[in-house]
């Protein structure tokens, strides 16, 4: 049979992929539990005398797997035929049970509780569903993985439950090997609610094509049926929930959101305003641009560059600006930025070009201008998990002296350097000089200031 007959493309990626270790960040509901059946009832059937034992956070979950895998054997007719179905007690003194399928050459499937002691002196594949919910993860995977020693098969499948869990840590350890461009110690999968919709899932719940129209409603109506907004980021979008010290929460991401966001193709006349994030060893290099429809800025193309060259990334700059011709390119001057800021300047025009130096007050007052834009609703940002994750990470904190800092943890994702780039192309498309609350207060921005203050105001009121 062909596969993709049957499943999304998401779930053939997950079957193609023949790793021996795999791992899934997944949403809930998307038929990970039903293509990992199928799996398992493949692998049964071309390997005699396999068994495979799967245990999810509950009971019922283990049910319906082998529900599953009995739909799954009957398809694959004699070579997966059913000898026997039913429960069997594995270890009377410890009271382990298992709901077993029996096939007749030998091999079974196993759907275990959540119990550690399960897996003590078996070998086999081993299916860990929901693994971040189980009780005790850690016991579960130090019982599960020596089963699967003798060349067997490791899957692991899961919506978060916390960020500091062994399924995250594992999650957050694969992304950092790809990110350096190693081989992950577990094959890594990722699908949010967004990409499933977005590779059929409403398509497949409405027996038919849908709309983007429809898609949309269908994904509004199921993020409001939550009613708590952190239930919809861990169940539905693959983030595992930390609001409390965030500057900007996920419910005010999501209201801002479009599908249609981040389409170079959709870009119509302009006004075009360009933030510019430089980075060259650690962090990304981002280069947003937006465009002003009506009193909302549209991106419309954000890139991406990590461990770029300087002349490249020259090079992409001037290629924004040959297609998008911006009114204004505002620009991070701290560090290696001055350099690129003056030949900009030199390139596109002192007043076209501003560079900011990132001082504490400068941070405060770029960040809190694109915070009123969201809470306006007068942004629409491309629906992507990366750049979700990079402008919720950006944390407000108030030091001992009474200093407020916004900040973010440096990963190999960056540093929110998609925040930044794009506080800066909100930036350039206001008219408001950046002030300090206290003249004197901060050196560094009064000798930034005192270069470029007039001569922009004046600028500023000619061209528009």
């Amino acid at each position: 049979m062909d596969v993709r007959d049957y499943f999304m493309p998401y779930q053939v990626r997950w079957l193609q992929d023949q790793g021996r270790r795999k791992i899934w960040e997944k949403s809930r509901r998307i038929g990970a539990t039903y293509v990992q059946a199928y799996e398992d009832v493949r692998d049964c059937v071309a390997k005699p005398g396999l068994p495979v034992w799967f245990s999810s956070a509950d009971e019922s979950a283990a049910k319906e797997w082998i529900l599953y895998c009995e739909q799954w054997a009957k398809i694959f007719k004699t070579a997966g035929a059913i000898l026997k179905i039913g429960e069997e007690v594995l270890d009377e003194k410890n009271d382990i049970r298992a709901l077993v399928i029996r096939l007749k050459n030998g091999s079974r499937l196993m759907g275990l509780a959540s119990n550690p002691k399960a897996f003590r002196s078996k070998g086999g594949k081993v299916v860990l569903d929901e693994f971040d919910w189980h009780k005790d993860q850690r016991r579960m995977f130090a019982a599960a993985k020596p089963c699967v020693t003798w060349g067997f098969d490791l899957r692991l499948m899961s919506t978060y439950q916390s960020k500091t869990g062994l399924y995250a840590q594992m999650i957050r350890d694969a992304r950092k090997a790809l990110e350096q461009g190693k081989a992950p110690p577990i094959s890594l999968h990722s699908t949010d609610i967004f990409q499933a919709v977005n590779e059929g899932l409403v398509d497949k719940i409405f027996g038919r094509p849908t709309t983007a129209a429809e898609r949309q409603a269908w994904l509004e109506e199921e993020r409001a049926g939550c009613f708590d907004e952190n239930i919809w980021q861990q169940e539905y979008c693959c983030i595992p929930m930390d609001e409390a010290d965030a500057f900007l929460a996920y419910s005010l991401i999501y209201t801002c959101e479009d599908p249609q966001a981040g389409k170079p193709e959709l870009a119509g006349g302009g006004p075009f305003y360009v933030g510019m994030d430089i980075g060259r060893r650690r962090d990304l290099t981002i280069i947003w641009v937006d465009e002003e429809v009506g009193d909302v800025l549209w991106t419309r193309e954000v890139v991406k560059m990590k461990g770029a060259s300087f002349a490249a990334q020259d090079e992409e700059l001037h290629r924004i600006f040959e297609h998008y011709r911006p009114r204004r390119l505002c620009m991070d001057q701290t560090g290696m930025g001055e350099k690129m800021v003056e030949d900009a300047k030199r390139r596109y025009g002192e007043y076209v070009v501003e560079g900011l130096l990132f001082t504490p007050m400068v941070k405060q007052d770029l960040a809190y201008a694109m915070k009123r834009k969201f809470e306006d609703r007068e942004l629409r940002l491309p629906v992507d998990q990366e750049i979700r994750r990079a402008h919720h990470a950006v944390k407000k904190t108030t030091t001992v002296a009474g200093n407020v800092r916004f900040d973010a943890e440096r990963t190999e994702a960056g540093h929110a350097d998609e925040f930044w780039a794009h506080a800066l192309a909100v930036h350039a498309s206001g008219d408001a000089l950046i002030e300090p609350a206290v003249a004197g207060a901060d050196p560094d921005f009064d000798t930034y200031r005192s270069g470029r203050a007039g001569g922009f105001r004046a600028m500023w009121g000619r061209l528009h």
